[in-house]
């Protein structure tokens, strides 16, 4: 993936703009993604299936009848923003409602999340399927933490047919969630993927050796061992499988043997030769079983086996037709519809009138330099950042920081220029951050953004108490939406240290420039102890011990960025409390 490119940050935009262009027959682009060219003929359920991108044919490669009513595209390995999957949805809706389906991973749990409370709240029909198909991230007694990979595509077709032949919401929504109750998925990795324009894969392995239980995500597996010979890795995969079967289980099944992006097809039929006689041999009917790339992880080099135990109820949906750009099965007939027409809005309400006193507007002019501060700073730190998440998770955090703080220093920017004080300015930001960056990351920024602008408001600029409060509406929006406590190993290990010392310092009289420069020590140091932690949330949690001895990037990186937009938030602060920046301090509280 590092040959063919433009600029590497925009390759999921251009990608899925090709992906439209030669496919225009069966899909159209709309904000967010894109969804089936022709709208039903009736109303009927749109299956929306959604996560980031570099998993083709997974996701927009289903979209067609049979199959996914639309996808929700984000950038590589990053969940789509809330925007994103509301403006699909309003795209694909036909008046029987929609069902958002994705793998279990807290960026899509945020962000779908988010935008079904926002269609539910217009009077739209909204459920969520999440899949969690992956038996090496979580233990049967944890089964709803695990992971979806492969899984995900027999799901979605089950759901697809569905509603396909006429199931109302509800029942699409039991038999995806009755299909995902019985899949199971274990997958191997033999090399590593990279990024478009990075110059390394995101993990690498000794020669000889294979991953166990990898991820979609370009996360490595979660133990090495010697890379075996196709008999005894197939031995492996389906002894795996077969001994999480669900309980009282029939003898029909469906069947994946699923490439991750750079296996070759004759590959996966000399493995097919060891899997499919021990299925078999185990008493199993396979029922039309697919072998070949169906949800990839960019260039990875690996192999997945996915089995979902069938019964009369899920057996006729696997079975039936299906027509997409990336899948076919059977004589689907064809959409009978009008054509959709191509969307020239992403649903965003239009520019808004600001309403600010002049000193708000001044201090909103602190905050843009802020937050282009933190652009400087998180471009500089984008590979380092991304190598950090790499070790146990996806590799994208720093390239997600990125895309963030270049669209929220650009929606600050507007919003100044259009008259608005220093609340708009930061609730504009952070409305930009969540939609561009998507993930875990970026809806919790944006959320945080926006609870710190509205505290603050546009009547003034803030006093040393008032941007306390703004700071403490920020911590709190995030650990609201996230859900995580100090010892999780994530940016809330950084953010309370330093939430809870600068409102320390601001109560106890110090200046609002110390007691900032204060508190942004005491989020780099515990930012720096996460190194000791295990991560208990996120895509890190199932690589737990090989995160040991490195820090979080979601708490260095926001260690870092409070840092450096400290000087700005505090000078009319500092004026307003009395107080000077000094040129430097130690932290709040110390002797």
């Amino acid at each position: 993936m590092t040959r063919i490119f433009n600029n590497p940050s925009e390759f999921a935009e251009e990608a899925l703009a090709g992906f439209c262009d030669v496919h225009a027959n069966l899909v159209r682009p709309v904000p967010g993604g894109a969804v089936r060219r022709h709208r039903p003929g009736h109303p009927k359920v749109a299956v929306l299936a959604g996560g980031g991108s570099g998993h083709y044919p997974a996701f927009a490669g289903l979209i067609g009848t049979g199959l996914a009513d639309g996808a929700v595209v984000g950038n590589i390995f990053t969940s789509p923003s809330a925007q994103q999957a509301y403006s699909v949805a309003k795209a694909a809706d036909s008046g029987a409602g929609v069902v958002f389906t994705y793998g279990n991973y807290a960026g899509d749990v945020m962000n779908f999340g988010m935008a079904s409370e926002r269609l539910a709240a217009e009077g739209v029909q909204v459920e969520n399927v999440l899949v969690t198909d992956d038996i090496a991230s979580a233990p049967p007694s944890e089964a709803d933490k695990r992971r979806g990979i492969a899984g995900d595509f027999t799901v979605f077709k089950i759901m697809g047919a569905a509603a396909e032949a006429g199931a109302d919401l509800a029942n699409v929504v039991r038999l995806g969630r009755k299909a995902n109750d019985v899949t199971r998925t274990i997958g191997s990795a033999f090399a590593g993927c990279t990024f478009p324009g990075a110059e390394s894969p995101l993990f690498t392995l000794t020669d000889g050796q294979m991953g166990l239980g990898l991820g979609i995500h370009g996360e490595p597996g979660l133990h090495d061992t010697d890379l075996p010979s196709a008999r005894e890795l197939g031995q492996e995969l389906v002894a795996r499988v077969l001994s999480e079967a669900p309980h009282n289980a029939g003898k029909r099944i469906a069947v994946i043997l699923n490439g991750l992006g750079s296996t070759k097809h004759e590959e996966l039929f000399v493995l097919w030769g060891t899997v499919a006689p021990l299925l078999r041999a185990a008493g199993y009917t396979l029922v039309m079983p697919e072998v070949g790339e169906l949800v990839t992880s960019l260039d990875m080099a690996g192999v997945s086996l996915t089995i979902t135990w069938l019964d009369a109820e899920l057996e006729p949906l696997w079975v039936a037709p299906a027509e997409t750009p990336a899948y076919r099965r059977g004589n689907a007939p064809r959409e009978a519809g009008a054509p959709g027409t191509e969307e020239a809005s992403d649903g965003g309400t239009p520019s808004d009138v600001f309403v600010a006193t002049d000193d708000s507007r001044e201090y909103a002019s602190r905050c843009v330099a802020a937050i282009g501060a933190a652009q400087s700073s998180l471009h500089d730190a984008e590979e380092r950042l991304g190598r950090l998440d790499a070790i146990a998770g996806d590799g994208d955090h720093g390239r997600g920081m990125v895309r963030g703080v270049d669209a929220a220093a650009a929606a600050a920017v507007s919003a100044l220029d259009q008259g608005a004080g220093a609340g708009d300015v930061l609730a504009a930001a952070g409305d930009a951050w969540a939609d561009k960056a998507g993930g875990t990351s970026g809806v919790l920024w944006g959320a945080g953004l926006r609870a710190f602008g509205e505290t603050i408001g546009n009547a003034s600029a803030p006093a040393a108490a008032e941007l306390a409060d703004g700071v403490t509406a920020f911590a709190n929006r995030i650990i609201q939406l996230g859900k995580a406590e100090t010892g999780d190993k994530t940016m809330v290990d950084a953010l309370l240290p330093f939430a809870s010392a600068f409102g320390r310092g601001v109560a106890e009289g110090v200046a609002p420039g110390r007691a900032w420069q204060g508190a942004a020590g005491n989020a780099a140091a515990a930012a720096e102890a996460t190194a000791d932690l295990l991560p208990l949330k996120g895509r890190a949690r199932p690589l737990a011990a090989k995160s040991l001895g490195t820090p979080d990037p979601g708490a260095t990186s926001l260690a870092m960025v409070f840092a450096v937009m400290g000087p700005h938030f505090t000078g009319t602060a500092a004026e307003n409390g009395g107080g000077t920046v000094p040129p430097a301090a130690a932290p709040a509280g110390a002797e």
